[in-house]
């Protein structure tokens, strides 16, 4: 899934998830943390993703978002995977608000997502990811090291689109 829609967090929000993300690097585990603290990769919430998004949808998403304020919070660690697979996603949950899950919807319909795809309603989990691919035995390391984080509350002033393809971000 090259191309997305997504939440970015606010200024404080960012710089904890980061410190977290950080956290997990220098005890040598699997973290969200890249070299370059200023690039396009930062902490988000991902409305939705697919392999292309319509250039229909991406002149109407701009309408969609406009006057955007939600205010979350970033709660606990969960894991996303299975014992078959061996691997793990280790995430924060975002509880979700009915306008967090209304955007939600109107950003995926107006995309043209399914609604028995992993956007769709009832299927989305909101969540901002901390480390991909970590084995059980890392899975617990990490949820030892912040399993105990305190929520993180996050005024979302803003959304990107994020073309992985061509790795560039624009704000929407």
């Amino acid at each position: 899934m090259a191309q997305s829609v997504e939440l970015l967090l606010d200024a404080a929000a960012e710089e904890r998830i980061r410190a977290e993300w950080s956290l997990l690097a220098q005890a040598g585990l699997p973290s969200e943390q890249r070299g370059v603290a200023a690039g396009p990769h930062r902490p988000h919430i991902t409305l939705y993703a697919a392999s292309q998004i319509p250039e229909d949808a991406d002149r109407a998403l701009p309408a969609l978002v406009d006057g955007l304020d939600l205010h979350l919070q970033i709660g606990a660690c969960l894991f996303f995977g299975s014992e078959r697979t061996g691997r793990f996603i280790l995430v924060r949950q975002v509880p979700a608000s009915r306008e967090l899950l209304d955007l939600q919807l109107r950003v995926t319909e107006r995309c043209g997502g399914s609604a028995h795809r992993q956007f769709g309603p009832g299927r989305w989990t909101p969540h901002v990811t901390m480390a991909r691919r970590l084995t059980a035995g890392q899975a617990a390391s990490a949820l030892e090291l912040l399993g105990a984080a305190d929520p993180v509350p996050t005024s979302v002033t803003r959304c990107r689109r994020w073309d992985g393809t061509a790795r560039a971000d624009w704000l929407l």
